[in-house]
C-alpha cells in the first residue's frame, strides 16, 4: 500500500508546536517510519523557517519518546513501544481519576458550571464529526479537571504525562465512532462531579483513560508487544 503524501501532511507554519503536531501525526500515523532519519535542512525547508525551531521541535518530540537523538547524531524516528505506551497511560489513568475525585470535592459553583457548559457545547463538535474541533476541545476539558483539583503539585504531574501521550491522545479521533464515545464519556465524568461522588467521578474518569489507551494502541509501533 502506497503512504499517503508527506507535503499533503505537513502545512507549513512558523511555531515549534505546530511543527512538533505535524511531525508527531506522521510519526504515528506511519508515514514517517522508525529508523528514518531526520534531517534538521529539509524540515527548516518544509516549514519555511529557520533550524532554530525545528531543533527545538525535535527536542520535544525526543521528550515524547517519538524521536531519539545521540550526541554529535542525526536524529531517527523512533515511535512509542506498545509497553511504554500502556506504561505512561496507567500513570494518566491514575492522575486523571485522583483530579476527577478532587474536582468533584474541591470546584468552585463556577467552575462546575463552566465546566457543564463546556460539555454540552461540545456535542456540536461530536455530531459535525469534527475531529480536530474536538481534539482541541478534549485538551481543555480535561484542564479544567487538572484545575479543578486545586493542587498545584498533581497539576504539574499531570500536565507533564499528558504531553507525552498528546499525539496519541489525538491520534484516536481517527477512529471510527470515538468521538461520539468520548463524549458519552465525559458525560458520566461531568455529572459524577456536579453531583458531588467524588468516587464515581475518579472511577469514570480512571475508565476512560483506560478507554483512550486501548484505541490510542492502535498507533504503537508495530511489532512490539503491548
Amino acid at each position: 500500500m502506497n503512504k499517503p503524501e508527506k507535503k499533503a501532511v505537513i502545512r507549513a507554519g512558523t511555531t515549534v508546536e505546530q511543527m512538533v503536531r505535524a511531525i508527531a501525526d506522521l510519526i504515528i500515523t506511519g508515514s514517517l517510519e522508525p529508523g528514518e532519519k531526520m534531517d534538521e535542512g529539509s524540515l527548516a525547508s518544509r516549514f519555511e523557517v529557520s533550524r532554530t525551531p525545528v531543533r527545538e521541535a525535535l527536542r520535544e518530540l525526543c521528550a515524547m519518546g517519538l524521536v531519539d537523538r545521540q550526541p554529535n547524531k542525526r536524529a531517527v524516528v523512533t515511535n512509542v513501544s506498545g509497553g511504554a505506551l500502556n506504561s505512561m497511560f496507567e500513570a494518566m489513568a491514575e492522575l486523571e481519576g485522583i483530579c476527577a475525585r478532587l474536582s468533584a470535592e474541591r470546584m468552585t459553583v463556577a467552575e462546575r458550571k463552566h465546566l457543564e457548559e463546556m460539555h454540552q457545547a461540545s456535542s456540536r463538535i461530536v455530531r459535525a464529526s469534527a475531529d480536530e474541533d474536538y481534539a482541541a476541545y478534549n485538551i481543555e476539558f480535561h484542564t479544567q479537571l487538572y484545575r479543578g483539583a486545586h493542587n498545584d503539585h498533581i497539576l504539574e504531574l499531570v500536565t507533564q504525562t499528558r504531553a507525552r501521550l498528546s499525539p496519541f491522545r489525538r491520534a484516536q479521533f481517527r477512529l471510527e465512532g470515538r468521538l461520539a464515545k468520548s463524549w458519552r464519556e465525559h458525560d458520566e465524568i461531568v455529572t459524577a462531579i456536579l453531583r458531588g461522588d467524588a468516587l464515581a467521578a475518579g472511577k469514570s474518569a480512571y475508565e476512560h483513560v483506560s478507554i483512550v489507551s486501548e484505541a490510542s494502541a492502535t498507533f504503537a509501533r508495530p511489532g512490539v508487544p503491548a
